[in-house]
């Protein structure tokens, strides 16, 4: 299979997580800790991936200038469109209490998708880069991303639920977002192939920094605000989770 080809792949399944967080989330009721726990451990898991895959390879290839520049400018980009997309009603996307319904913002909804789009490109890019790098896939990022979307997927869609959003919002906007997810990683390879490996590099510091906003954003928040009792401690099973698979991925 051609590598565009299997970056695409990675990217879609990767997205596909959020949809099966969904429908669980959307189908079944969980309780408020329990799906905030699970979004801690999500959490821990994307920042062990931030921390030794996508900043360690970005350093390794660029150096440390390159990388800090594109790190701040990733944060700096994923911030100033967040809060744009908090004003129009996506701030509290990721959140199973509190999410406006359409009623009672309009067009909240088109923000949540907008927003979820925003909080996935630079998962699924990285995804792409590293293919593009030479290394093959990333078995630690790709599972990072699996595991750190499923939550992601069920905390938002059991908050869409108790606004009001219908079954055929859910499934639309999640399936749409896999979908896009795919071609991200496809455009993270095929747009970028013609760049150096510098340029590359710093990419990937770029999305290392959106990441680690929208973690610090939207995950952590949503858990410590349900298991602040805990929630670290379930932050830490998740980093080391991910670390683990770094290390023998």
């Amino acid at each position: 299979m051609p590598e565009v080809w299997t970056a695409g792949l990675w990217g879609f399944v990767s997205g596909a997580a959020l949809l099966v967080g969904a429908c669980v989330g959307f189908f079944f009721s969980l309780s408020e800790r329990r799906i905030a726990g699970i979004m801690a451990f999500g959490a821990g898991v994307l920042l062990s991936a931030i921390a030794f895959e996508l900043m360690n390879e970005a350093f390794e290839a660029a150096g440390l200038l390159p990388t800090a520049i594109g790190f701040v400018s990733g944060a700096l980009i994923y911030t100033a469109a967040n809060r744009g997309l908090a004003r129009w009603g996506a701030h509290k996307r990721k959140r199973f209490e509190g999410q406006p319904s359409e009623s009672e913002l309009g067009g909240s909804g088109s923000a949540i998708a907008v927003g979820a789009l925003l909080d996935g490109v630079p998962e699924s890019i990285v995804i792409g880069l590293g293919i593009l790098g030479g290394s093959g896939v990333s078995v630690a990022m790709v599972a990072a991303v699996i595991i750190s979307n499923f939550p992601e997927g069920l905390s938002s869609s059991a908050g869409m639920k108790k606004a009001g959003r219908s079954t055929s919002f859910v499934a639309v906007l999640w399936t749409s977002m896999a979908i896009l997810f795919g071609l991200c990683a496809m455009a993270g390879y095929a747009v970028f192939g013609a760049f150096s490996p510098f340029v590359i590099a710093a990419s990937t510091a770029v999305a290392a920094g959106a990441m680690l906003a929208m973690v610090t954003d939207t995950m952590i928040p949503e858990a410590f605000s349900v298991r602040h009792d805990v929630a670290g401690l379930i932050v830490v099973a998740g980093f080391l989770t991910s670390f683990t698979l770094t290390k023998v991925g």
